[in-house]
């Protein structure tokens, strides 16, 4: 089997960002990268994520909300993180090999208003996730 690199994409609850981002490059990438993604705390997943990626063409139904596993942290290629607080609370990577960068985006969890206000705000942090991933996939950065 040939050794893809892993990406391994961290926030703070793996509900949102970290399960859009993971869906996008294994839709987009995944013939290119093994993907995961954790969570600093695994608050579920969110169903309006699961909701504009259905409308983006990408079924993350079945994802899992996981906690951060530190084999799975210090065998990655890549860390990126996606939000601030992820960030500056990711465990220490001991492996000098990883490549951790941080992309932020905005938390669409934390919108409010209406139902249709709310996720006009998952579908502005998705199309911007999936620019930055479609912009990975070409460049490699």
């Amino acid at each position: 089997m040939e050794n893809k690199p892993l990406i391994y994409f961290l926030c703070t609850g793996n509900s949102c960002r970290s399960q859009i981002a993971d869906g996008f490059l294994n839709s987009l990438g995944g013939e290119k990268y093994e993907v995961k993604s954790a969570g600093l705390e695994a608050h579920g997943l969110n169903p309006r994520a699961v909701q504009v990626m259905k409308e983006a063409g990408v079924d993350i139904s079945s994802h899992t909300s996981d906690v951060i596993d530190a084999e799975i942290l210090n065998r990655a290629d890549y860390v990126i993180t996606l939000c601030g607080h992820a960030d500056e609370h990711c465990p220490v990577v001991s492996n000098p090999n990883v490549t951790k960068w941080h992309w932020g985006f905005d938390d669409p969890a934390k919108a409010t208003g209406t139902e249709e206000e709310m996720m006009s705000q998952f579908r502005i942090v998705r199309d911007s996730i999936k620019h930055r991933i479609e912009q990975f996939v070409q460049e490699g950065k």
